[in-house]
């Protein structure tokens, strides 16, 4: 029996819900196995579907029709979509059956899933795992929560293919038969706390990414996160653990030159740390995590090393946005929550200036208040979260506000002494501003290479 006859849906009515990448992805591959797709999304032009046209899928856009979904035999969630929405709440108490398109795709994959979470460093720790991999003579697809959605490879899934996933708690909590050969749990702290109800909430969907592990399985941990290894304490596989700080017999640690696998018959040097060219402490992490896949899946030393070499990060991660007389500018745009933005601000020294702000998710803005003052730096607010930004360092860090983020990165720089930096680390999402923090971190460098422009010609008259 093929995959296929195992999760059958051709002639079936089939709900696909957000008609952005995922959703998309989902809607063509239902209809090539045969099932009566509709795609449906509240916004009626949703950008996906403008040169989207796949025979089989219906449109449905503008709105929800009750009678789609209570009609439907599927109904498949874009990560984007709430599970808890009350037409998709009733078609599931009705008996249809309700999944998100991680889920949905993993039905059908054939070759074996090695799935990456935590609260921040998915994304670099992803792609760095897949070419570890890939260096190391495996065939590799990265997708999931960034790149191509899993449902986009179904189709070029093979017995010897390793699907290397990023994984976010959207698409977690509706999984049901996901199952990973390697699950990477990278930390945890409250986040997205705008869709989830709470943080037992969000912790529980994290945790799904073990639920369906079994003895032959690997759990990669972090052993210097307590609530990442709370969460991971239930699962029978084998667990690998790595850490920067906490001193561990086996696992993946950092040891005089190098980083390195411990284990009961000695340690095995994996990658010297002088090839690693990421900036920031807490990216390292992300290293120690993917060096850790890397061995479970037998990539030689070497190969790791060639890989971590070449890769100098990804955009939106700690990245180089240019230097503006002796000011350096910095672009992490993807530090979306509290914890993401600390461990930014860590990275940095003395006459550091802070472009924060955003659409808040949850979390606790007092907790950049003691990195903040430690260094003497000055913040720069923005979006919907500006006054709650100045409440929270009233009295103990300097808060500017501004209007947008041209003001702000002309603001952060008269602030900046020489030497010193511009760091966009947000904590907040994007979306009063921005379509996401891919456009708010191509806004911010893009400003910067205006206000160079304009230095330039100041310096040239």
């Amino acid at each position: 029996m093929t995959l296929e006859d195992a999760f059958p849906v051709r002639g079936r009515k089939a709900v696909v819900v957000g008609a952005a990448r995922s959703g998309i992805a989902a809607a063509a591959l239902l209809a090539r196995r045969g099932a009566a797709v509709t795609l449906t999304d509240l916004r009626p032009d949703a950008e996906g579907v403008r040169d989207f046209g796949a025979a089989g899928v219906t449109l449905e856009m503008g709105g929800h029709a009750p009678e789609t979904f209570a009609s439907a035999d599927l109904i498949v969630l874009s990560p984007g979509v709430p599970p808890d929405q009350p037409l998709v709440a009733a078609a599931r108490e009705a008996g249809v059956l309700v999944v998100g398109e991680l889920e949905l795709a993993s039905r059908w994959l054939v070759g074996r899933i090695v799935a990456i979470t935590g609260t921040k460093g998915k994304s670099t720790t992803t792609t760095l795992a897949g070419r570890m991999l890939e260096a190391g003579g495996h065939r590799v697809l990265v997708g999931g929560n960034i790149g191509v959605a899993l449902s986009a490879q179904v189709e070029q899934s093979t017995a010897d293919t390793i699907h290397v996933i990023e994984a976010s708690s959207f698409q977690l909590e509706t999984t049901e038969t996901f199952h990973p050969w390697i699950a990477v749990l990278l930390n945890f702290s409250p986040d997205h706390l705008d869709r989830h109800a709470t943080v037992d909430e969000y912790a529980t969907a994290k945790a799904r990414i073990f639920a369906n592990q079994e003895a032959a399985d690997w759990a990669v941990v972090n052993a210097d996160d307590p609530a990442a290894m709370a969460l991971a304490a239930g699962t029978p596989a084998t667990t690998v653990r790595f850490a920067l700080d906490v001193p561990l017999e086996e696992g993946i640690v950092i040891d005089g030159p190098g980083i390195v696998r411990r284990g009961p018959a000695g340690s095995e040097r994996l990658i010297p740390l002088e090839a690693v060219r990421l900036k920031g402490r807490h990216l390292l992490a992300d290293v120690l995590a993917a060096a850790a896949v890397a061995s479970i899946a037998g990539v030689s030393p070497g190969a790791m090393t060639r890989a971590v070499d070449a890769f100098t990060g990804l955009e939106h991660a700690l990245e180089p946005a240019g230097t503006i007389g002796g000011v350096e500018f910095v672009n992490d745009s993807k530090a979306t929550n509290v914890e993401a933005a600390r461990r930014a601000i860590e990275s940095f020294g003395d006459g550091l200036v802070v472009i924060l702000g955003g659409r808040f998710k949850g979390g606790d803005l007092r907790d950049l208040s003691a990195p903040l003052v430690e260094r003497e730096a000055a913040v720069v607010a923005i979006g919907e979260a500006r006054d709650a930004i100045a409440d929270a360092f009233r009295g103990r860090v300097a808060v500017h506000r501004a209007v947008d983020m041209a003001a702000a990165v002309r603001q952060a720089f008269s602030l900046a002494p020489p030497g010193g930096t511009v760091l966009l680390a947000p904590a907040c999402a994007s979306f009063d501003m921005f379509r996401d923090y891919a456009e708010r971190g191509r806004a911010f460098k893009a400003e910067v290479r205006r206000l160079q422009e304009e230095w330039n010609a100041t310096r040239e008259q």
